[in-house]
């Protein structure tokens, strides 16, 4: 399994787990169970999921899947804005460990940016650092300038990743913030990296993913994976679709197929936006 490297020297797998819509719905949770536990089994062992997946569901399918396996696992999990302040971070955290089962979260992140302060927000976080409750901390949905602010408060250098939306159809953050990453040595969190109903029918993924007899969506994969200092988490609710993705990682696209996807999702040229899902 290829690793991405924190800043800390502490490596991670570069392909994990998403579980954003996972554990929401009771009749789905044995199949969603064995895909996590089949995406263990097959090396996919950094596992992101959030207090606002399921309302909390999600980290306790996490939680069971992880059962006597915990320390094999990077565990990912997120908190909500509103619950970033001084006495919520905790309080937060509390709960999903408790959902999660675990004693630790390895990465602990900020969902989205809010209205609470950041400098309370870090202060925080380093606290639960400092007690052992959570291991590495970061943020989500953060935007170049969400990045420099943070940068700039006390304790904010200590930020190991941003997790945003980053695939092939979606592309804008190659323009300022993963440089401003990569500067930093800090890799970068790619969710949704398929997005199927963007990339799926697309031709020059077809084109390619029938010569080498693939699909076009392990394609898709295989370029989020072949990005330098990028996790990429992708969904996989279902044991196939856990293959699928994890026959993805061993694909190598030549130097020509990379351009040929360049040239059909051509890179950006000036600032965009931050986009989300």
């Amino acid at each position: 399994m290829r690793t991405v490297t924190l800043a800390t020297g502490e490596t991670v797998p570069a392909l994990g787990f998403g579980t954003w819509r996972m554990g929401e719905r009771g009749g789905d949770r044995a199949a969603e169970l064995a895909a996590l536990r089949l995406g263990l089994d097959l090396g996919l062992t950094l596992v992101d999921t959030a207090e606002m997946y399921g309302d909390g569901r999600s980290e306790e399918l996490v939680g069971e899947a992880i059962r006597g396996r915990r320390d094999e696992v990077f565990v990912v999990t997120k908190f909500y804005p509103h619950n970033a302040s001084r006495a919520g971070v905790p309080a937060a955290c509390a709960r999903s460990l408790k959902r999660l089962g675990t004693d630790r979260i390895d990465l602990y992140l900020l969902h989205w940016p809010g209205s609470t302060p950041l400098e309370e927000t870090v202060a925080a976080l380093e606290r639960l650092q400092d007690a052992g409750h959570i291991r590495h901390w970061g943020v989500s949905n953060f935007d170049t300038d969400d990045m420099e602010e943070l940068e700039a408060v006390a304790g904010g250098e200590r930020c190991r990743t941003d997790q945003v939306l980053y695939n092939l159809g979606r592309r804008g953050i190659e323009f300022d913030l993963l440089p401003w990453m990569r500067a930093r040595a800090m890799p970068a969190m790619a969710y949704t990296p398929l997005e199927p109903d963007r990339l799926a029918g697309k031709p020059a993924l077809a084109r390619i993913a029938t010569a080498r007899g693939v699909t076009p969506l392990q394609v898709a994969l295989a370029w989020v994976l072949a990005q330098p200092q990028v996790i990429a988490i992708p969904k996989a609710s279902r044991a196939e679709h856990v293959r699928q993705n994890r026959a993805a990682h061993d694909i190598e696209l030549t130097a020509d197929e990379l351009a040929a996807l360049d040239a059909a999702f051509p890179p950006p040229t000036r600032k965009r936006s931050l986009e989300m899902l």
